[in-house]
């Protein structure tokens, strides 16, 4: 692995994406009041240059022009950490602990026993913030103000989470599964980025240990050497460098779920997660039906020709897109995209439309996502605290020449 001590080192502070409220700054970081007004482009090592958000934590975003292929090459994958100390696990001495009040045999397995003692499978599946197009809001909310970069679509190989908790025991008692990773804050008061998942959600045959991604190792900055990949769900379930399951038969009450990443209840079409709702909040849960061009930029020039191409991806929870419709002149007229290979339900779909002009100027182009569930994206971001869940139709103009 790159040696990145001389990064942890010179970590002055933590950046903590604490839900609605105020980021913390700890570092003289200054961040920026929209997407549009950070665009620095910077390469962490072992990756290619991506957007920089924020250098502590590590907030990184992937430029959409890399989202034209069916999978996002690894060192141009989006990089998301709360915690700016974020250790080079030696692989010799990594484990996964497994416990909690509700195991029956507590246990520790190394990298080399969940590969030969368990079912190796592989899913496509999209991994995306749950605070993408942040940034795009209006009026701004609290948070990394991330513009559409903050997701990437992999190939993930690893075993079942329910394979490794059944080897445990799960006593009938159980309610959630508790999840924990290697990387920490400076200060010892900053709560450690622990997650809970519902114990149906842990046990779904689609939830797994990931130890590689598009067919290589986990990078460094995106978890290794084994992280959580949650299909469907947004990437906060996703821990990083995983090292501790606990399954518990009472709801975990730690920061990260009691208070952060929470939404309005009833505002979304979400997931259920009965053990952490209150009256009039729940946790983010299911991704929301959304879509992107990303071929073309708002205000690009391009010379008139007889047809241009339109390109773009979609995606969900996992219901699957049942159509993409795009219009060039500010949605009076909607036509529908053909969709390209499927390459399963969690992953984003690819899209293409030929477009003919028929004179020089500005069009304005949209496009819009519906699932085989009904769902379909708004022509307005639905407002909550938190900034989640941005999926309004895409807007931008083009101008032929």
């Amino acid at each position: 692995m790159v040696d990145r001590r001389h990064f942890i080192k010179k970590s002055a502070g933590s950046l903590a994406a604490l839900g609605g409220l105020a980021l913390l700054q700890r570092s003289g970081l200054t961040v920026a009041t929209g997407a549009e007004e950070a665009t620095l482009m910077d390469a962490l090592p072992g990756k290619e240059a991506l957007i920089k958000k924020t250098f502590r934590p590590p907030n990184y975003e992937t430029p959409i022009n890399y989202f034209d292929a069916p999978f996002t090459p690894n060192n141009r994958f989006f990089v998301r950490y709360h915690h700016a100390v974020i250790p080079d696990v030696n692989i010799n001495e990594w484990r996964l602990r497994i416990g909690g009040d509700a195991i029956h045999t507590p246990m520790e397995l190394n990298l080399e026993q969940l590969r030969k003692d368990f079912k190796q499978v592989e899913i496509a599946a999209l991994c995306l913030c749950s605070g993408n197009r942040r940034g795009l809001f209006q009026p701004h909310v609290p948070g990394v103000q991330w513009g559409s970069g903050a997701m990437g679509n992999a190939l993930w190989r690893g075993v079942r989470l329910k394979d490794v908790l059944a080897r445990a025991g799960i006593d009938k008692s159980a309610l959630e599964v508790s999840l924990a990773g290697a990387d920490s804050g400076v200060l010892p008061t900053t709560p450690n980025f622990v997650k809970s998942l519902p114990l149906t959600k842990a046990l779904d045959e689609n939830t797994l240990i990931a130890f590689e991604m598009n067919g290589e190792p986990l990078p460094h900055w995106n978890g290794f050497p084994a992280r959580l990949v949650i299909p469907g769900w947004t990437a906060t379930y996703w821990i990083k460098h995983l090292n501790a399951l606990n399954v518990i038969s009472k709801p975990f009450d730690g920061f990260w779920m009691k208070s952060a990443y929470r939404i309005p209840k009833d505002r979304f079409p979400s997931g259920q997660f009965s053990s952490q709702e209150t009256e009039t909040a729940m946790p983010i849960t299911e991704m929301v039906v959304n879509s992107l061009i990303t071929n073309l930029e708002d205000g690009q020039t391009l010379s008139n020709s007889k047809s241009i191409e339109i390109k773009g991806v979609a995606w969900d929870s996992g219901n699957g897109i049942a159509r993409v419709e795009i219009s060039t002149d500010g949605g009076s007229n909607w036509q529908q995209a053909t969709l390209k290979q499927d390459y399963g339900r969690f992953s984003w779909r690819q899209w293409q439309l030929d477009f003919e002009p028929k004179h020089p100027g500005a069009y304005r182009i949209m496009a819009r996502a519906t699932s085989h569930s009904g769902e379909s994206q708004g022509l307005e971001p639905i407002p909550n605290p938190s900034g989640y869940h941005h999926n309004a139709v895409q807007n931008i103009t083009i101008q032929l020449v």
